[in-house]
């Protein structure tokens, strides 16, 4: 018996109702769900690691030497942002007149094509806006300390206790459940760590590349504008645009006329192009099992709801949902839907058995 039209509508609206109803929570509890789920990510990707120290050494050991490990990659990505950023941050402050020059040669060269814009940086930039923004950065380093704290306090306890969980698991009354989550717990694991692997291998190509054309251009400090694309280049979007706009600005102090300095951010943003949109998504969309398009859905989407760390847990959240739709048999459909294509199957050859014809008598 096929259901009514009217009761069709309402289980529809219902589900509207509900997923609008999930997403405004997932936004109001962003406070608490964004150290949490990135305590989750950090993990996942740490938890093979933690587990072969356990093989040699006493398990506490082993987490203290996995948290440490942490702790530097993540202090040393900070300290290469900071280092890259201190060398070329007292030339920008010695000479910003040199951008209001440079401004004022482009606007001219606009008026005489016919198009008008500010004549001067102060009414593109409004130096209250930019007090204001600097006084929230400033007042909100006390926060971003506290969240990774919170974040370390999480991966700490999440790691210590990853042993017992997995025993409660073996524990279940239903084994198949049990085997299920093991079985989804391995396979995000691995899928993280190629993420991160896919990740590190487009940045460090874009730190490259920044470095080619900085070099080939004979931009100063060139090795520090690719080790800050590099850094940034693990932040989506938001990252790259950081990486690009201040080497062109930089640009326009050292050649003193913004079309070489025009020309240097036509070159970065194409190969923040390339590799971010096509390069990219199909490396981590044929490691992953999910399409170029979901990839680029979840960055967004994530950055409405969460900002800067909705940008970077985008594409581990999408692939934590996939791995659990592929591990569900009702939940499958999903896996292929989102996931990736496989590769089209050649057609079958048919070949005709031809027969060779009767000899005619006669």
């Amino acid at each position: 018996m096929r259901p009514s039209p009217v009761r069709s509508g309402a289980n529809v609206a219902v589900a509207l109702i509900f997923v609008l109803v999930l997403f405004f929570a997932i936004n109001w509890a962003g406070s608490f769900l964004k150290p949490f789920a990135l305590s989750l990510f950090i993990i996942a990707v740490t938890w093979p690691l933690k587990s072969r120290l356990q093989r040699v050494m006493p398990s506490m050991l082993a987490l203290a030497l996995t948290l440490l490990t942490t702790i530097i990659i993540f202090f040393a990505f900070t300290m290469l942002v900071v280092w890259g950023f201190s060398r070329v941050a007292t030339t920008f402050i010695g000479a910003a007149w040199q951008l209001q020059v440079a401004y004022q040669d482009l606007t001219g060269w606009l008026s005489s094509k016919g198009i008008t814009a500010a004549t001067s940086l102060n009414d593109v930039f409004n130096v209250g806006l930019l007090v204001r923004t600097l006084q929230q950065v400033t007042g909100q380093a006390s926060m971003t300390l506290s969240f990774w704290l919170v974040v370390l306090a999480y991966v700490a306890l999440g790691l210590a206790e990853l042993d017992a969980l997995r025993r409660k698991v073996d524990t279940l009354h239903n084994p198949e459940m049990a085997e299920t989550m093991l079985r989804v717990a391995r396979a995000t694991s691995r899928k993280f760590a190629r993420y991160m692997l896919v990740r590190t291998e487009m940045s460090a190509l874009t730190g490259f590349m920044f470095w080619a054309v900085a070099t080939i251009l004979g931009l100063d400090y060139a090795v520090e504008w690719g080790v800050i694309a590099f850094a940034l280049n693990y932040i989506p979007f938001i990252g790259s645009v950081i990486a690009t706009v201040f080497p062109a600005a930089y640009g326009v102090i050292q050649f003193e006329h913004w079309q070489t300095a025009m020309a240097l951010f036509i070159c970065l943003n194409l190969i923040q192009f390339t590799i971010g949109n096509y390069v990219e998504p199909l490396v981590s969309g044929s490691l992953l099992s999910i399409s170029p398009f979901m990839v680029v859905f979840s960055i967004f989407f994530w950055t409405f709801m969460w900002g800067l760390f909705g940008t970077f847990l985008g594409v581990p959240i999408a692939i934590a949902l996939l791995t659990i739709c592929e591990e569900t048999p009702s939940l499958a459909w999903l896996a292929r839907l989102f996931g990736r294509a496989p590769p089209a199957e050649a057609p079958v050859q048919r070949t005709v058995l031809e027969l060779p014809a009767p000899d005619e008598k006669g």
